[in-house]
This record gives structure tokens, C-alpha cells and sequence, in this order.
């Protein structure tokens, strides 16, 4: 009995190597044979593929190491200036021609806004203004000394850009003790100009030290800003 399974046993393996090699393909059988000649349609120059060592990576990251960092992309500003009067703008053409192209720049009509004031005077001596001077103080009021001549000498206890705006701050100053000040016009409203710059890049940003010279007291603002008189 055991002999016959032995027997079997071989008869078997011999079967299924015999299949295995497809020697039983011409009796239908075999194993199914399996391409896919896409795949290798599919390989880009498998020859060309190279092996690199820990040691050549290393070398390659310190060549590109050496190479020159890109410059920073420059980015363009839009600025414009505070409004000025006229009597400035020859200079200012002038400081505008010798620093900036002459398409990168604008000289914008607009005009000086009118200035109030909440003023104290005109007192008839220097003696009677410092006196004064001590006054506000002890109230712990601030104040500046006016600069239009046709006011001098008093002081100012506050700039506004409308007499209503000015008014409304004379009367909170009346329970704080001040009762001889009054609301004047200091500066009336008057043409003027308004430098625009809209597109400076690093390098023109660069050239603008003359053209604020140009312009003492007067802010270059980003464009989206507003502008106070200068």
C-alpha cells in the first residue's frame, strides 16, 4: 500500500513539472503565459539610470551650495506727498528732473485746506505772553506759539480744519478756565500741489533724498493715506 502511494506521489510531481515546462502544451495543457511588452515600451533609456554614492550627493549639494542666490524680487510702492504750496514748486521740478525719470512722477493740482485756531492775544509785550504762558500751564493746558506775523506774539491752544470743529473745542475748554480765547482763521484755503510717485521700485526709491530737500516739512505718505496740508 505504501509502495502504490510512493508511486503515486512521483507520478504526480512528474505530471505537474512536465505542465510546469509546458511540455503538455501541444495535448491543451500548461500554465497561461503572461506579457506585457508595454512595460517595456514604457522604460526611458534604463541604461542611462546611475547608482550615486553617499559621497557624490554630498559634493553635489556643495556645488549648488556655491552658486549665487537669485536677487529679491524688487517691489514697487505707490507714495504721494502732504499738500504744498506753489511758491515750492520750481524746486521741486527741479530736485524731480535731476533724481527721477520723467514718467515716474506727478505734480497734482489740489488745494491747502484752511486752518483754525483757538487763539489767546495779540498780547502787547513779551512779559504779558510768558505770563500767560504760566497760566496754561497751571491748568495743565497745552499751547504753541502762533507763526503768522499778523498774530504776533500769542498762542494757539489747537489747530482744526473747520471753525465749527473749533468751536465745539473753545466750549470744553470753558470749565477748564480759559474764557479770553476766541476761534480764528489762521490759514485760509489756497492752490497748491500734491507729488504723486506710483510705481517705485528699490533702485528710485533710493534717489528720493533730493526731492525730500526739496520739500522740508512736507510727509511722503503710501498713496492710500491722506494727505495733510503742508
Amino acid at each position: 500500500m505504501l509502495r502504490m502511494f510512493v508511486l503515486l506521489l512521483l507520478l504526480l510531481n512528474g505530471l505537474y513539472f512536465a505542465w510546469g515546462q509546458g511540455w503538455l502544451l501541444a495535448y491543451g495543457y500548461g500554465p497561461t503565459r503572461q506579457s506585457e511588452p508595454q512595460r517595456l515600451q514604457q522604460q526611458i533609456r534604463p541604461e542611462a539610470i546611475q547608482i550615486i554614492s553617499a559621497t557624490d550627493a554630498e559634493a553635489s549639494r556643495a556645488e549648488v551650495a556655491k552658486l549665487p542666490a537669485a536677487p529679491p524680487l524688487s517691489q514697487s510702492i505707490c507714495l504721494q506727498s502732504t499738500v504744498f504750496d506753489l511758491s515750492r514748486s520750481e524746486a521741486v521740478r527741479a530736485a524731480l528732473a535731476g533724481s527721477l525719470p520723467a514718467d515716474t512722477w506727478i505734480l497734482e493740482e489740489a488745494a491747502t485746506p484752511e486752518r483754525w485756531i483757538i487763539y489767546m492775544g495779540k498780547y502787547q509785550n513779551a512779559a504779558e505772553l510768558a505770563k500767560k504762558r504760566a497760566q496754561l500751564s497751571t491748568l495743565g493746558l497745552s499751547f504753541e506759539v502762533v507763526s503768522n506775523p499778523a498774530l504776533v506774539p500769542g498762542l494757539s491752544l489747537g489747530t482744526f480744519a473747520s471753525e465749527a470743529s473749533a468751536r465745539l473745542a473753545l466750549a470744553e475748554l470753558a470749565p477748564r478756565g480759559v474764557r479770553t480765547a476766541r476761534v480764528l482763521l489762521e490759514l485760509p484755503a489756497a492752490p497748491g500741489l500734491r507729488l504723486r510717485l506710483p510705481a517705485l521700485d528699490d533702485e528710485l526709491q533710493k534717489r528720493l533724498q533730493s526731492v525730500r530737500a526739496a520739500l522740508p516739512g512736507v510727509a511722503l505718505v503710501p498713496c492710500a493715506a491722506v494727505g495733510a496740508p503742508g
